[in-house]
């Protein structure tokens, strides 16, 4: 039962105040993660202190001392000489303490005309477009360690898969390329995130905009925004921009753990397709032999931390009114740590594609020791009259057969496909898997040469990305 008063005890008792003066600090302090804005928060504030002196708005002589004292803050944090106070919260409030210090009362009048709520974010935005930025140039590194693989292997057969069971052959330069695909999904929603982000706040103030004549669209220009923000109470509130970036890291994320796992399972000695570089690989603690595919496995692992990140945001902003609420503090960590491991995640992969060996003799046998080449045989039936369905119920059969006695359909011989249709002649004794793969000549087919055409406009694509 708590005591009447203990409230009261509490007040009176100056470790208890300290506790909880302690406890403020520890939940509401952001300044250790949202000091990574520092280059923008100055950017933007520079940007801001000359709007304000070209409108008359502040004297000049106090706008260069702004302009000159930011700079020297800026290079005092780049050589780590800066004095970081969580007692100050935030970056900016930081930032302003430190500026006063530099140049005294002149550093007052540049927080006229703007909020805190705008400026977090405009920082904010700044900070995601070159996120976006550096995600697409990963991304593009990636899809130029595919192209560059697959043009090794255009002709190195091995056998697709579908429910992990071997189902038809194709080249290995085509099974790349799915891959380039998807990372080119990557890159155009990493850029539409950008454009997302391309929208200037400031101006907005704490939320119905200032009393000021200010030039909004001069500020723009400066920091390089395309457009400002056409309602003020959105503009402040709006995360909509972070949420676009996470959820573009977050499928990127999926296809970096779709291809990390094709490449433990290509690495395993039960495959033996690949050999990843050992700068990608480490050993066992206790059993010589290994060579575990961590940087594989870790990129696998991280996908479910981007994730987090997206559903994270996307249930802090859900409830919110309108406008700036401090749960929007929380949009930040996500977003930085989500930017940090996409990006790192794809440049890994990019490495592991770059500098592993391929075993495409594995690979081969491995198509050859299947019954990938069924639907080619049944595709023979129905090239003699035959409906798919009745041709696919007699390799069917065959198949069986095969599978029962321990042989393959290459150990058979006319006779025995006979046996399963009278209509197979020793057109079928020249199935293989050069003309299986040869015989899928439709566009986006594993034909070499559709693969061929895909990687040169790939390759184009890429010059163009540069």
């Amino acid at each position: 039962m708590t005591d009447s008063n203990s409230s009261d005890k509490n007040n009176n008792d100056p470790a208890a105040a300290a506790r909880g003066s302690q406890l403020a600090n520890d939940f509401t302090v952001s300044v250790h993660y949202d000091r990574r804005l520092y280059h923008e928060d100055i950017a933007a504030s520079i940007a801001h202190a000359r709007m304000l002196g070209r409108q008359g708005i502040v004297e000049g002589d106090d706008v260069e001392k702004i302009v000159d004292g930011l700079g020297k803050i800026r290079d005092e944090i780049e050589s780590g000489e800066f004095e970081w106070n969580p007692d100050l919260e935030d970056i900016h409030m930081n930032v302003e303490s430190r500026l006063y210090e530099l140049i005294g009362d002149a550093a007052g009048r540049l927080h006229t005309a703007r909020s805190r709520n705008d400026q977090v974010a405009t920082d904010t935005r700044m900070w995601t477009q070159t996120a976006c930025s550096r995600a697409f140039e990963a991304a593009v590194s990636l899809q130029t360690a595919l192209v560059d693989l697959a043009e090794q292997h255009v002709d190195t057969i091995l056998p697709g898969y579908t429910h992990m069971q071997r189902g038809q052959p194709v080249v290995l330069a085509h099974h790349l390329m799915a891959y380039f695909e998807m990372f080119d999904r990557d890159t155009t929603r990493f850029a539409q995130a950008a454009e997302s982000a391309d929208v200037l706040p400031l101006g907005s103030g704490a939320m119905a905009g200032v009393p000021y004549p200010i030039d909004r669209e001069w500020v723009a220009e400066e920091l390089g925004f395309s457009e400002v923000s056409h309602n003020s109470m959105d503009a402040v509130s709006d995360r909509d921009f972070i949420v676009e970036f996470l959820a573009a890291a977050s499928l990127a994320m999926a296809h970096l753990s779709r291809l990390a796992e094709e490449l433990v399972i290509w690495s395993s000695d039960e495959f033996g397709f690949i050999s990843i570089s050992d700068e990608y690989t480490s050993g066992s603690s206790i059993m010589p032999q290994k060579r575990n595919p961590d940087f594989a496995e870790l990129i696998r692992g991280k996908t479910g931390r981007v994730y987090g990140s997206l559903i994270g945001l996307l249930t802090t902003i859900k409830g919110l009114p309108l406008t700036y609420n401090r749960d929007l503090q929380e949009d930040k960590e996500g977003l930085f740590d989500a930017a940090d491991t996409v990006i790192i995640a794809l440049e890994s992969a990019a490495g592991m594609i770059s500098g592993m060996t391929v075993n495409a003799s594995r690979m081969r046998q491995a198509a050859e020791k299947s019954f990938v080449l069924a639907t080619d045989i049944a595709d023979y039936l129905v090239g003699k009259g035959v409906p798919f369905r009745e041709a696919y119920i007699a390799v069917a059969d065959l198949s069986k057969q095969c599978i029962a006695a321990g042989i393959g359909f290459g150990e058979l011989s006319l006779a025995d496909f006979r046996k399963a249709s009278d209509l197979f002649d020793e057109g079928v004794m020249k199935i293989t898997l050069e003309s299986a793969v040869a015989a899928r000549n439709v566009p986006g087919g594993t034909a070499p040469d559709r693969v061929r055409a895909a990687i040169a406009e790939a390759k184009q694509m890429l010059a163009e990305a540069q």
